[in-house]
Order: structure tokens, then C-alpha cells, then sequence
């Protein structure tokens, strides 16, 4: 009996050591440009690097429907780690941010009219693409152009209807139609569609989306946000080391960055609620 139980605490320790050493790092499936699972998404190339410079075996753990990722995986320890997560998500605890981006304008370079702010003269007759969900809608409504862009919102996400489900958004079809001249501007979540840009049939042209707008009632509505990484809100230890990580590994997480055409912009002076959706 005695040399049965210290076999099993031998065993035990053995097993605890081996998860001490893996990174489980809370992945999509197919959320690209972000991450799917072939490990293609620029997400995913973070988390390698975090895992290397933690010293310490990078597993992920799939998932296909965002929704439910902290209630049904980190908070449930089947994963430890959450790349790419707003700063200040009251859900879990977070990372000081390793990046910070914007919403942008994106039109063809022959498009001929200069866009810089919601009210551009262009945004009242030109065809626009947004994803729902995002800030940029909640901006169309106010310029008074929901209406007449719903239609090709519906279609990013193959015109199905989010309610009771997890829907996702086609930022590459965004803009390879943008592209193709079906819409004249694109705005989405800068990191969502660098590659695309970068990668699209015909000269496009950025612009950084002014930082704040405002609702007819004088609501902010931002479009400039910090991202950082995620643990369980009581993993402050676990916490700890990734805070360390990043720091050591900033530069190839930067590369990482430059590779995927995303420039960040400087660090926010003071912190911001987190976004309504990356999009």
C-alpha cells in the first residue's frame, strides 16, 4: 500500500511538472488573419514567441465560437493564456499592452476624394463597408448611412444573423471587394485587414481613423485601443512571468508586427475602456 501511494505521488509530480513547463494558449480555429488552426495567423506567431521566451512548450487549445472562450476554457483551466485581448477586460486580468492600433479609412488610391473623418463630404454618398458590431457602425447610424450599408454588412458574414450565434466577419472579402470597386471605403480594426491591404489587387489608400467621434448625445465613441495578453483574473503569478515574457521578447514581437504591415501606434497616456470589437 505505502509503495502504491508513493507511486502515485511520483506520478503526480511528474505530471505536474510537465504541465508547469506548457504554455496552453486559448487559440481559434478559424479566425484569421489572427489565428487558425494551422498556426498561420499573426496571433499565433505571438504566442511562439511568448512561449520561447517563457522557456516553455507552446500548446493550443482550439476554439470556434469566441463567445464563450473565457466562461468555457480559461476559466475553466483548460487553457492558461489569451493572446490579443483588450486591455481591461473585466473578465480576466491583463498585461500591460503590447501594442496599441486604430480603426482606419481605407479606400482605392485612385478614389479621389481625401477621407479623415466621419464627416468627410465623401462618407454621404460613397458606398461603405463596415463590420458590424464595431464602432464603425455604431458611427454609420450617426452619419445617417446604416441604412443603405446594411445590406453589405449582412454579407461579410454570410448573411447570417448573429442572434444566438457566433457569426464571423470576412475582413479579407472587406477588402478584396473594396478592391474590385464594389464599395468605395472600407473602415475596420487596423490589424484585421493589414495583410489584406498589403496583399490587394490595386494600390490602396490608409488613414488613420481620428481617435474619438461622437454620438448625437455627446457620447465618445473611441477607435483607438490597447491590446495585451490575458490570464485568470487570480493567475497573478502566471501573470507575472508573461509581463516578464513580453519584455524580453518585444523585439520579435514588433517584427512580428512589421511582418503583418500593422504599425502601432504610441502607447495611450492614460487607459481606455476596452473596445467594442476588433472586427
Amino acid at each position: 500500500m505505502k509503495q502504491t501511494l508513493i507511486a502515485a505521488l511520483l506520478c503526480a509530480l511528474g505530471t505536474g511538472a510537465q504541465a508547469a513547463g506548457t504554455l496552453k494558449v486559448c487559440a481559434a480555429d478559424n479566425e484569421m488573419p489572427y489565428a487558425n488552426e494551422r498556426g498561420e495567423g499573426f496571433e499565433d506567431r505571438i504566442a511562439e514567441k511568448l512561449a520561447a521566451a517563457m522557456d516553455m512548450k507552446l500548446e493550443r487549445v482550439g476554439f470556434s465560437d469566441a463567445r464563450y472562450v473565457v466562461r468555457d476554457l480559461l476559466d475553466k483551466g483548460k487553457c492558461d493564456v489569451m493572446i490579443g485581448v483588450d486591455a481591461g477586460d473585466p473578465r480576466v486580468a491583463t498585461t500591460r499592452a503590447y501594442y496599441r492600433s486604430s480603426y482606419v479609412f481605407v479606400t482605392r488610391a485612385d478614389f479621389g476624394q481625401d477621407i479623415t473623418g466621419w464627416d468627410s463630404p465623401a462618407m454621404q454618398s460613397a458606398h461603405i463597408g463596415v463590420v458590424p458590431g464595431t464602432p464603425a457602425e455604431t458611427m454609420l447610424v450617426q452619419i445617417g448611412r446604416y441604412p443603405d450599408s446594411f445590406r453589405y454588412m449582412m454579407s461579410l458574414g454570410g448573411n447570417r444573423a448573429p442572434r444566438n450565434r457566433y457569426v464571423r466577419y470576412d475582413t479579407e472579402k472587406l477588402i478584396r471587394d473594396l478592391a474590385a470597386g464594389e464599395i468605395d471605403v472600407a473602415v475596420a480594426w487596423a490589424p484585421s485587414v493589414a495583410r489584406y491591404i498589403r496583399s490587394a489587387a490595386v494600390p490602396l489608400k490608409v488613414t488613420t481613423v481620428p481617435a474619438q467621434a461622437h454620438k448625437s448625445n455627446g457620447e465618445a465613441v473611441n477607435f483607438h485601443y490597447d491590446t495585451s495578453i490575458a490570464v485568470r483574473r487570480d493567475d497573478t503569478a502566471l501573470l507575472g512571468r508573461i509581463e516578464a515574457a513580453l519584455a524580453e521578447s518585444r523585439s520579435d514581437i514588433e517584427a512580428v508586427l512589421r511582418a503583418e504591415g500593422i504599425q502601432p501606434l504610441p502607447p495611450a497616456p492614460v487607459a481606455e475602456a476596452h473596445k467594442d470589437g476588433k472586427g
